[in-house]
């Protein structure tokens, strides 16, 4: 439907041969990571302690809608297509039903708001996409070591065979919550906390009718006494049980006494069923102090440690990934400069405390710490029973959403369109700058298929742009906002009328652009800026902000063109623009 993604050249400063970008694990971040800086053509490789992959249990099983987005745009939308599709989440006390949560859909997006599918089976999938793309991994390569220089990064590994040296540009730091060897070589402290009360998870295949698109939360139900039962459904009959248990729970006691199969079947009765894993586990709240250090930046569960109630964990790991790739894209192919790489770590650092918070509230509702917080919880849920009012207290778990860059120095702030602060639970905020874009169908001119507006975004920067005020010559107008915004980068940027492209409504409804508007949004889908588009001034300035760059600072000559490539976006696909007679871009 458009052009790939533009091909761009490493830097080859420190090495001709294109050093690449070494990502370190081979988890779902890992893995993403990997795919978005192939797909944008930065060479990579990617290396693992484990001789090879492991497809045990659940683990992370709930996928959000803007992850499922940036997997389809990497070729997996297997993922979204096999996951169980869910959109509703309900909360009990006691047996009683507080209140279900109804997942909203601002933009009509095509992806669903959630699936649940087992970690292991987003894997696999990812896996086939990297030999598709090309990538390569090294299995039985543990990381024991990292230190880097003006010119790169340098990672030791213990193999089989021996020590091993690896040479990189940067490094991408995915080893999990594990990977204390890159935090500690970088000298950076992993602070937070440990809740004492562990979770027993079980997978079970059973026929629970009536369970197969919902959540389940029960706060001090008759069968775990005092403490709470989480149950997600997932593909194939299989559903995830997270009890939560004492500090001193022996899960092998609990199999030999016959305990297990009891708290089993007070949940299920007594029909048939399958344990298909379980496990126990303690879980952290931590936070690196920083999450990028010169050439390494740290990603998904090496950087930060969440409660998965919300399913957070590997969610915002995800967008961690996508985050740093483009930025490091761009930096490599000389559009931006450290700046753009140093936002990174501002804007995911404030992502990681904004989802400690979140889930630290969570932990405290769920495992009160002194007599007087439990006396608190049980109040509320007992109103809560009765009240509208007490319902909005009580603490089942935020579910993932994207964060919102509003305080990012990428963010040009507009007053008419300010930030309303964290939306109720269950609602996306509404589109200003640094708050992701609203999905919705589109369909390009010159094409008969719809297709959706994200993964238009992804190849530059994209300015969307209300109908040309009332004057104006409808194709003059619009050139001049894309004249104006490539003047200031030499990085793809693209511009299309709103009402060109949209053939529902749906996404102008959502952006109720004012005439000549224009929306600057960054290839991660948020949004940068909305400006008036005939003030061509303060569209390259918002382009400049974008990306890093210093009001006064010219923009550096990349290394591709120190080196004689060409660092120029694809040229557009001729078409016909949907407001006046000139070629207009499709990408």
């Amino acid at each position: 439907m458009r052009p790939p993604a533009p091909r761009i050249p490493a830097d080859p400063a420190a090495d001709p041969a294109a050093e690449p970008v070494l990502v370190l694990g081979a988890g779902p971040v890992g893995q993403t990571a990997a795919l978005l800086l192939a797909r944008r053509g930065v060479p990579v490789l990617v290396v693992d302690g484990r001789p090879e992959r492991d497809a045990v249990g659940s683990k992370a099983i709930c996928q959000q809608r803007d992850v499922l987005d940036v997997w389809d745009w990497l070729g997996a939308g297997t993922i979204a297509r096999e996951g169980l599709t869910w959109d509703t989440a309900r909360t009990f006390y006691r047996g009683h039903e507080l209140f279900s949560v109804h997942l909203a859909d601002p933009a009509a997006s095509s992806l669903p708001p959630f699936v649940n599918i087992s970690q292991s089976r987003t894997e696999e999938v990812l896996d086939e996409r990297m030999a598709q793309a090309g990538v390569p991994v090294l299995w039985n390569h543990r990381v024991t070591g990292i230190a880097q220089d003006g010119h790169g990064v340098t990672v030791e590994c213990h193999t089989p065979q021996g020590p091993v040296s690896l040479r990189g540009s940067h490094a991408l730091s995915c080893l999990g919550a594990h990977g204390g060897v890159v935090r500690e070589a970088l000298g950076l402290a992993f602070d937070g906390t440990t809740f004492d009360d562990r979770f027993l998870i079980c997978d079970i295949r059973a026929d629970l009718a009536g369970w197969e698109r919902e959540r389940r939360f029960y706060f001090d139900p008759e069968w775990n006494p005092g403490r709470q039962v989480l149950i997600h459904p997932c593909p194939d009959s299989v559903y995830r049980i997270d009890w939560q248990v004492p500090a001193d729970f022996d899960l092998a006691a609990e199999e030999s006494s016959g305990r297990l199969e009891a708290r089993i079947r007070q949940i299920i009765g007594e029909r048939p069923y399958e344990i298909v894993w379980h496990s126990v586990y303690r879980f952290h709240t931590r936070v690196a102090e920083r999450m990028r250090e010169g050439r390494v930046l740290l990603l998904g569960d090496n950087a930060h440690l969440v409660a998965p109630f919300g399913a957070r964990g590997l969610n915002s790991g995800v967008q961690d990934a996508e985050n740093a790739a483009w930025k490091l894209a761009y930096v490599l192919a000389g559009w931006a400069g450290e700046e753009l790489l140093e936002s990174y770590h501002a804007e995911r650092h404030a992502a990681a405390l904004e989802n400690a918070d979140v889930t630290s509230a969570t932990m405290r509702f769920l495992v009160p710490h002194d007599e007087e917080a439990h006396r608190t919880r049980v109040t509320v849920l007992e109103q809560a029973l009765t009240e509208e009012a007490a319902r909005a207290r009580v603490d089942s778990g935020r579910l993932a959403e994207p964060f919102w860059y509003t305080d990012s120095a990428l963010t040009t702030p507009c007053p008419e369109r300010p930030f309303g602060g964290r939306p109720p639970r269950g609602q996306a905020p509404a589109p200003c700058p640094g708050v992701i874009l609203p999905d919705a169908p589109v369909t390009l001119p010159g094409e008969d298929a719809p297709t959706r507006v994200r993964p238009l975004l992804r190849e530059g920067l994209t300015l969307l742009v209300g109908a040309a005020p009332q004057g104006r010559e409808p194709g003059a107008f619009l050139e001049g906002v894309r004249t104006a915004a490539r003047e200031a980068t030499r990085a793809p940027v693209h511009a299309l009328y709103l009402d060109g492209i949209d053939t529902t409504g749906a996404l102008t409804r959502a952006l109720d652009p004012a005439p000549g508007q224009a929306w600057l949004v960054r290839p991660d889908a948020h949004v940068a800026a909305v400006v008036a588009g005939g003030d061509t001034a303060a569209v390259r300035a918002a382009v400049r902000t974008a990306l890093g760059f210093t009001p006064g600072v010219p923009e550096p000559v990349g290394a591709a063109e120190a080196a004689g490539l060409s660092a120029e976006p694809a040229a557009d696909t001729p078409g016909t623009d949907p407001r006046g007679d000139e070629p207009a871009p499709t990408a």
